[in-house]
């Protein structure tokens, strides 16, 4: 089956019950032929966790642990010797399968769906949420803000507040960039609330610009996508914006 979705598997996929495990074969490799051996793509803002069977989660921060024991090494830092690095693999291996890229490996949070009883059909927005992710081509901290618009109808499934921010987590905790990431939860969106428009709007400093590079500390990077009704009507595109600067 092909990947064509841009977070990866689709929501009901689960991984293989209990898979025999390989003596001598790494888990990764275990959880990488699953994927191409199912043509699914797994780049670094792609979920995973259909792929994972249970148990596997905690095989493989071993072997990162045992990975970047490694790296370390090769930096010539005295893993042994120094109190300070002694347990920094360990440390790091937990902080990216569970916290930092945790959007690659656990399913989508539940969340709960209301009709539209009421048939809301008038301009909502959603924000700021605090988001933070890992920029993937140096794993710097992404950290910013970021709001919702949306214009439901009769048919559109209406979900708590507090979800859109663990929807926002769930695609952000995953080594992005923040073009093709707001992209995803746009998608992602349009896929649970079924609303006639959507748009994302999303501020963030970078620290690949920070900490490196050119160092500027001010620079910070806007952009939005604009779906359905927001792309095609110029008036309530200027009434989301004009309302995101009362905000600001």
């Amino acid at each position: 089956m092909s990947n064509d979705t841009p977070e990866g598997a689709a929501e009901t996929d689960r991984a293989p019950a209990a898979p025999i495990a390989t003596p001598g074969v790494p888990v990764s490799q275990r959880i990488r032929s699953r994927l191409v051996e199912g043509g699914r793509r797994f780049h670094a803002n792609d979920n995973i966790a259909f792929a994972i069977a249970p148990g596997e989660l905690e095989e493989l921060a071993a072997e990162v642990e045992d990975r970047l024991q490694a790296v370390l090494e090769s930096l010539v830092i005295d893993v042994s010797g120094d109190h300070n690095t002694r347990e920094t693999a360990r440390r790091v291996a937990k902080m990216y399968l569970t916290e930092v890229f945790r959007g690659r490996y656990v399913d989508a949070p539940e969340v709960t769906e209301f009709p539209n009883v009421e048939a809301l059909n008038e301009l909502m927005i959603v924000g700021p949420i605090t988001i933070r992710s890992a920029c993937s081509h140096h794993l710097c901290p992404i950290m910013g803000r970021l709001w919702i618009g949306l214009m439901p109808n009769e048919h559109s499934n209406l979900i708590g507040l507090s979800k859109y921010a663990r929807l926002a987590d769930w695609i952000m905790s995953r080594p992005q960039i923040q073009e093709e990431a707001i992209s995803q939860l746009a998608d992602l969106l349009m896929r649970k609330v079924k609303p006639d428009g959507l748009a994302v709007v999303m501020e963030a400093d970078h620290f690949c610009m920070h900490w490196r590079g050119v160092k500027d500390s001010e620079a910070k990077m806007i952009n939005s996508v604009m779906r359905g009704s927001f792309l095609k009507d110029p008036a309530l595109r200027r009434e989301f914006l004009s309302l995101l600067s009362l905000k600001a």
